[in-house]
């Protein structure tokens, strides 16, 4: 999906998303990634939402320590992760929202346009649709 009327003057704001990759100002990413107003961070995450751990958040944490809210989009199915992840992230008193990627994305670029502290973590959809091998 293309957004058509986003507003980049803030930060780094999400132009696309879809099967073959998400889509930042022109760049192409296929693979997990970390996505703040002022950074991109390329090759985060776990292959499989389930794999998630707390080390993942933590990244997510590190690379803007004054985080508002985190947006964890996890392919192109919503997954909760276990618990124990969302109090090691509420406990600092960050906002943690988990939904797919493509609302994270759509939501990233929602809180970033109203100038929240937001940071993404977001896992590709195509990740979610890997063949058994």
């Amino acid at each position: 999906m293309r957004f058509s009327e986003a507003d980049g003057s803030s930060g780094q704001l999400i132009d696309a998303y879809g099967n073959d990759g998400i889509l930042i100002g022109g760049r192409r990413f296929t693979r997990g990634l970390i996505v703040t107003p002022s950074r991109i961070e390329d090759g985060w995450g776990p292959a499989d939402p389930a794999d998630l751990t707390v080390e993942h958040l933590d990244a997510l944490i590190a690379i803007e320590p004054e985080t508002q809210v985190i947006v964890l989009g996890t392919g192109e199915t919503q997954v909760f992760p276990d618990p124990a992840l969302y109090f090691a992230v509420i406990g600092r008193g960050i906002g943690f929202e988990v939904m797919d990627t493509g609302a994270a994305c759509r939501t990233y670029n929602i809180l970033m346009s109203e100038g929240r502290r937001v940071v993404a973590g977001l896992m590709p959809l195509a990740l979610n649709h890997a063949e058994p091998g």
